[in-house]
């Protein structure tokens, strides 16, 4: 039986998309460079900004930031919803980080992150 070990998206800028994941989300963190990794990027001209995959690491899984090769599609075909007990307040928090938001309605709000990936913030849900 197959589990899921991290979720790679694709993006421009690895570094800057990361960033804002790791701030969205609770409990994630930019995977840190140790001295080894800053020396092998070093060699073949990158910096830790500059790294063309960057590790976002968080309780349940990982997220991989990588560089994409081409065009983007128009649309995501798979998004996050993120769940909040504040929405609006979750939203306002979001779009500190960069996002913006394309529509509300009663159910969602959907945003964007800086690269433009979307994803949605629901409310918490009653049991």
């Amino acid at each position: 039986m197959a589990k899921i070990r991290e979720i790679v998206i694709d993006c421009d800028v690895p570094s800057r998309v990361a960033r804002f994941w790791a701030g969205a989300l609770d409990d994630y963190h930019v995977r840190p460079y140790d001295d080894a990794e800053i020396a092998r990027l070093a060699a073949i001209g990158l910096t830790p900004e500059t790294d063309p995959v960057v590790m976002v690491d968080g309780p349940p899984l990982t997220l991989c930031f990588h560089q994409r090769g081409g065009p983007r599609a128009d649309r995501n075909r798979i998004h996050f919803d993120l769940e909040a007990i504040d929405r609006t307040q979750e939203v306002a928090r979001l779009m500190s980080l960069g996002a913006t938001v394309l529509r509300e309605t009663e159910q969602y709000t959907l945003l964007r992150d800086p690269e433009g990936n979307q994803f949605c913030v629901v409310a918490t849900r009653e049991v």
